[in-house]
């Protein structure tokens, strides 16, 4: 048996079961299992079943596709601890069990969602440094340092021991500078010369409602949706979603999700554009 987690960002929206006699469907119909309301996902994305020995999850020939690990799939084995992404949001896969093997079964407590809550601060004490030495010595390979003999405080006139001030915790580490990543066209048309990518998908093609529209001629005509570019964990990724619009990056073929540097050049449909972030 196993689980699987919908979450989108950090937040988990729901637990489903997936059995080896069963099959998980995904997407944006309600007749779904997991029906992910998302305008880049598919009536009927995907599916999650299991096969002679294993889970799998296919895609359904989906308009944006099926990520797992950040790789763009047609079928493949799921892992526990694969994250599949559909459309914006992610299906942590989590396999606790093969039905196949009785003597292997650990029967487990299904929790709640944990809750978000604020970091755990370190007490500045000498017995919390003291353990933290022994643990990174033993980590490391070092004998461990003796511990600090406690200082010596004398009596106060009334015959009591003073008391002694708690060390103030340090201060949080600033938090990781958001980055904004920006397309600037250097040859072919569109329909602006310059894209700011605000979002978390932006699609590349010729419908309507792409973020970057590409004009086509009279006798070419580019795909819908010819590639996305999706921004995860502050770092953005362009895959390709149709193989006439021949995407390249830096010159050469791409047919599978690559992240993207600062200075990088992508080519899609005879359109260059160069990606940067944007202070």
């Amino acid at each position: 048996m196993a689980k699987l987690y919908l979450k989108f960002e950090q937040a988990v929206l729901k637990e489903v079961t997936v059995t080896q006699g069963g099959m998980v469907t995904i997407g944006r119909l309600p007749d779904n299992m997991i029906q992910v309301d998302n305008l880049a996902v598919s009536g009927h994305h995907s599916k999650i079943y299991w096969e002679t020995d294993h889970y799998v999850v296919e895609d359904n020939n989906s308009l944006n596709g099926t990520f797992v690990n950040n790789q763009k799939i047609s079928k493949v084995t799921l892992k526990d601890g694969d994250n599949i992404l559909v459309g914006k949001h992610t299906i942590t896969f989590k396999d606790e069990w093969h039905e196949d093997e009785p003597e292997q079964r650990v029967p487990t407590a299904i929790l709640p969602a944990v809750p978000q809550m604020e970091a755990t601060v370190v007490l500045d004490t000498k017995k919390a440094k003291e353990l933290m030495a022994q643990a990174r010595a033993l980590r490391d390979g070092v004998p461990a340092p003796p511990p600090a003999a406690p200082a010596a405080a004398g009596p106060t006139a009334s015959g009591t021991m003073p008391a002694v001030a708690p060390t103030p915790p340090p201060p949080p580490p600033p938090p990781a500078k958001e980055r904004t990543g920006m397309l600037t066209v250097l040859e072919g048309k569109t329909d602006q010369p310059q894209y700011v990518l605000s979002g978390k998908l932006t699609v590349i093609g010729g419908a309507a409602q792409a973020t970057v529209k590409l004009k086509g001629s009279m006798f070419r005509r580019p795909p819908d949706v010819a590639a996305i570019v999706r921004k995860q964990d502050n770092k953005y990724f362009v895959a390709s979603q149709d193989k006439k619009a021949n995407l390249k990056l830096n010159g050469a073929d791409l047919d599978h999700q690559q992240e993207l540097q600062e200075g990088d050049t992508i080519e899609v449909f005879g359109v260059k554009l160069n990606f940067e972030y944007h202070d």
